[in-house]
């Protein structure tokens, strides 16, 4: 149970931030700084419990690499998604008005949604699962500026999501549109479970 409140917790705090300061597409630099640094902060505050995922995608990329139970990826998954669901009932709650929808272009969204959900989960594989970097200290900061760097430079593309439960959350907010879940659900599990391939692929002697 310690794991699956820590997933819901991180989670939490993932969306609350993504949906008061706004989803990468938005203006200016602040979302894209201020998820990256919640998501690390939240990284290193629950690794040690849980593996701090907070990420449906990168859930199964763990899971696909051998690090992650079969047991538990429905839970965390359960976890994840009632978290985000928490966290933007609490942004209505603290912005009742009306959020900007950000319509992505499918083709585009779904390359950009799917390579830089790849590029998070093989960074969060390779610093936070490898025996040979067992130990370090910088898988958060790793971690969230994958994240960050992922923001700005498709955020105007696909909003930046590369999470499943992030893009449940905004669509919960009003910030994507729900007739899109299908392009972030596909392309962010797909760039998960193809990290994880790749993964297994390089790191032969790694299990």
């Amino acid at each position: 149970m310690r794991k699956y409140a820590t997933e819901f917790i991180g989670t939490l705090f993932l969306v609350l931030t993504v949906g008061t300061t706004g989803i990468a597409a938005g203006v200016g630099v602040i979302p894209p700084l201020a998820i990256g640094s919640v998501l690390m902060v939240m990284i290193y505050a629950g690794g040690h419990i849980s593996g701090a995922h907070y990420n449906p995608a990168v859930t199964i990329a763990v899971f696909l690499r051998g690090r992650c139970a079969a047991v538990d990826v429905l839970p965390y998954w359960i976890a994840q998604l009632a978290g985000a669901a928490a966290a933007a009932a609490t942004v209505l709650f603290f912005k009742p008005a009306a959020a900007v929808t950000f319509t992505p272009v499918v083709s585009p969204a779904f390359a950009a949604e799917f390579f830089f959900t790849f590029a998070l989960a093989y960074v969060i594989l390779n610093v936070a699962t490898s025996k040979d970097t067992a130990g370090n200290s910088y898988f958060g900061l790793a971690i969230g500026f994958t994240v960050l760097a992922g923001a700005f430079a498709v955020g105007d593309v696909s909003g930046g999501a590369f999470n499943p439960a992030v893009a449940v959350g905004a669509m919960i907010m009003g910030m994507l549109p729900w007739s899109k879940l299908w392009l972030y659900l596909a392309a962010e599990l797909i760039g998960g479970a193809a990290a994880a391939m790749v993964f297994n692929a390089l790191n032969p002697g790694d299990r």
